[in-house]
């Protein structure tokens, strides 16, 4: 698809954001990846910690296939989706030669197509696939399908971490944006950050997490988002309204952290950003694979009598300790919500720096 294509989708696809479904920007219950180069060595790097919720948007660089099923022909069922050899997970990125970054754009290909062979261009993990196979015309309603269900966008709300008050570069979750059916992470073609009010909180209990709940302003951005990393969300706060009231501090050397008394700041109800009080009560290893780089136990009665503890849409959360930015929140312990883990920050920096560049 040629570029004079593709500007104005890029415009209607973000006009047509208010439609789209709730899908939670959650705490991560997965593996995370390898940690990043913690940027040990590197000169002090001084950054705003902010807590503040934010609705994030992200539109996914092709079409993620999320499950299949069987289509009911004359002639009986089929699922060619399948046949062909698509899994879940994997990205449709051309039919033929024509891109698709949409569910509209993939259905109006195959309506087009109807049953002429096709070839599917995807990719899988690091792999690029081009695989060959026919729609075919279901009988309830005479379009033809592929017997894919597939995924363009998600929606939700998250927490900022911090702010370079110099560049404006952001850094956001602690973890990745993952499809919610495969636990992958998104291809990201476009997304932002909008202003967004807590409006309610269902509390964690164990075995069942609880979130936050909020309304966004589709037509209020606050932020581009750049890219969608295991380690977080990054790119450029455009609202330095957000920063009102900020101070900038140091981030802490993973060396730095320590076990004992630490505080996270965290956006619970409105736009009101709280100090709460947390144990970081145990160190990781710096080498561990899944980015949990230490654990934390909610201690702040304020908190736990509001949220049970930690809860799906605090993940970002800063977290200070002896007046530096030690890293955020990113997980949660399903069983206890007053039990999770965090991130390094300066391992959440490190990641910002190779996908963006230095600061």
């Amino acid at each position: 698809m040629s570029e004079t294509v593709k500007a104005p989708l890029r415009r209607r696809r973000l006009r047509r954001w208010g439609a789209l479904a709730l899908a939670l920007v959650a705490l991560a219950w997965w593996p995370a990846p390898a940690a990043a180069d913690s940027g040990e060595g590197s000169e002090t790097q001084m950054v705003v910690p902010l807590g503040r919720a934010v609705g994030i948007k992200l539109f996914s660089d092709g079409v993620v296939v999320v499950g299949f099923s069987e289509i009911d022909t004359a002639r009986g069922s089929t699922l060619p989706a399948r046949a062909c050899g698509l899994k879940e997970g994997d990205i449709i990125t051309h039919i033929n030669s024509v891109e698709v970054d949409t569910i509209e754009e993939v259905r109006a290909v195959l309506q087009d197509l109807e049953d002429d062979t096709l070839s599917i261009r995807a990719i899988r993990g690091e792999k690029e696939l081009c695989l060959t196979t026919q729609a075919v015309q279901c009988a309830a309603d005479g379009d033809y399908k592929l017997g894919a269900w597939v995924r363009d966008s998600m929606a939700g709300i998250g927490t900022l971490t911090f702010v370079d008050v110099e560049t404006g570069m952001y850094g956001a979750l602690g973890h990745g944006i993952r499809d919610v059916d495969t636990s992958l992470l998104m291809p990201l073609e476009e997304g932002g950050l909008m202003y967004a009010e807590v409006t309610h909180v269902l509390k964690g209990e164990a075995g069942t997490p609880g979130c936050l709940r909020g309304s966004f302003e589709a037509d209020h951005a606050v932020g581009d988002l750049a890219v969608n990393t295991g380690r977080g969300i990054f790119g450029q706060l455009t609202d330095r309204a957000l920063l009102e009231g900020g101070q900038a501090v140091e981030v802490a050397r993973p060396e730095e952290v320590e076990t004992g008394p630490a505080t996270i700041l965290s956006n619970i109800s409105g736009d009101e950003v709280k100090e709460y009080t947390i144990e970081i009560t145990r160190i990781l290893s710096a080498a561990s694979p899944d980015g949990r780089d230490y654990t934390i136990h909610v201690t702040d009665p304020d908190l736990i009598a509001a949220t049970g503890g930690i809860v799906q849409g605090m993940s970002g959360s800063p977290i200070l300790q002896n007046g530096k930015l030690v890293g955020a929140v990113t997980h949660v312990m399903v069983n206890d919500p007053t039990e999770g883990y965090g991130i390094h920050a300066s391992s959440m920096l490190s990641t910002a720096h190779e996908a963006l560049g230095a600061l």
